[in-house]
């Protein structure tokens, strides 16, 4: 990558891939038809697209048809949400279920729809960051709607999703999954994992932002949340954002192609870059699951400073105290005060996150920086 800093934030954002980019350019300069004309232009752009959610659809083990393109998965999101509750109210249910850690783009339409009426409860986690099976008694016969997120995007930890929706469906419930965070980093199977609904981002995995999706499962009524045209089945009206969703598509399939080659080399790094900081910072906590974890998502409490501190003291090194939609902050995170961090530890917190582009170099000079940063401010 071209930067002066080493990249280890791809939790928040990752750079577009060059082959994304290659194969996106033409559909911004020259292959620049609407899909819905119906003359070469126009058809040229409608089968691009079409490909495209051929490729969104072979990554998550769904049918082209089920795949509704969107602007960013925040869209996805609010269209799942949304819409499901829109569609369910005539039927009496009026209870929604989703965990203590969700991102706010399924938090706030919940808690939205809270205001509206519907009984909304939160799922608690454990120290490790993953939801209490045994608190799941809230998901009753009156739940038209569970949500929960298959990866964390502050501590990477896994959630048991499947036995989550297995639940859900035996209540008669819709399950969606927000799976922004871990689609591209781990096998994604809507069928195993007993999703309705689920969500995507491009910008998690290479492509760029301002296109995600949504897989809606045949037979799943949403109510749609925005007017227009029927483009989208009806579901997200406007013009096709026809060169972000070939580029989406593009992604899609390197993300199939490479999945387990490269969340091998993830972990390899990532346990390199643990081992090397655990070795010369006495009290180093790791924040999440042990082995339940996205392969490129590290997140450290450091003993006796602030993450925040650590990390301008260690400027080479560009990474997160926390969930990126919140930088800026030195509130404690949401996710870690769940886990039942001390507020020491959760002030601690870096989140290191690996990518496509991270090489065995950038991780051992990450040790080196973020090892002096320590030592100077603790010294």
């Amino acid at each position: 990558m071209n930067t002066t800093q080493i990249y280890l934030d791809y939790n928040a954002t990752t750079p577009v891939d060059p082959r994304v980019l290659e194969v996106m350019l033409p559909y911004l300069a020259t292959h620049y038809g609407n899909p819905s004309s119906d003359h070469v232009a126009g058809r040229q752009a409608r089968a691009a697209v079409d490909v495209a959610r051929a490729e969104v659809a072979a990554l998550i083990g769904a049918e082209p048809a089920e795949i509704i393109f969107t602007g960013c998965a925040t869209e996805a999101n609010n269209l799942a949400l949304l819409g499901a509750a829109w569609a369910a109210q005539p039927g009496g249910r009026q209870s929604l279920v989703t965990s203590a850690i969700e991102h706010p783009s399924v938090q706030q339409p919940l808690r939205h729809l809270s205001r509206q009426g519907w009984a909304l409860s939160e799922l608690p986690v454990d120290a490790a960051c993953r939801v209490h099976m045994d608190h799941t008694n809230a998901i009753t016969p009156q739940v038209a709607l569970v949500s929960l997120m298959l990866a964390n995007n502050e501590t990477g930890s896994l959630q048991p999703v499947r036995a989550i929706a297995d639940l859900a469906h035996a209540a008669g419930a819709l399950m969606h999954i927000d799976a922004a965070q871990a689609v591209g980093k781990v096998a994604v199977d809507v069928k195993a994992l007993g999703a309705d609904l689920l969500t995507l981002a491009g910008h998690k995995f290479y492509a760029p932002k301002g296109v995600g999706a949504l897989y809606v499962r045949t037979g799943v009524a949403l109510e749609p949340i925005q007017y227009g045209a029927d483009h989208e089945q009806g579901l997200r009206p406007g013009t096709e954002n026809v060169p972000h969703i070939v580029a989406l598509g593009e992604a899609a399939r390197l993300a199939r192609v490479e999945l387990v080659q490269e969340a091998a080399r993830m972990t390899t790094l990532r346990e390199r870059l643990h081992g090397l900081l655990a070795a010369a910072i006495p009290g180093l906590r790791l924040n999440g699951h042990q082995t339940e974890r996205l392969p490129n998502t590290l997140n450290l409490s450091f003993p006796a400073v602030a993450g925040w501190q650590l990390l301008a003291a260690a400027p080479s090194v560009a990474a997160s105290t926390g969930s990126a939609c919140h930088a800026g902050e030195h509130a404690v995170s949401g996710v870690l005060a769940a886990m039942g961090l001390t507020s020491e530890a959760a002030a601690g917190a870096v989140r290191l996150s690996l990518g496509r582009f991270t090489t065995e170099a950038e991780i051992d000079s990450t040790a080196a920086a973020l090892i002096s940063a320590w030592q100077s401010l603790t010294a």
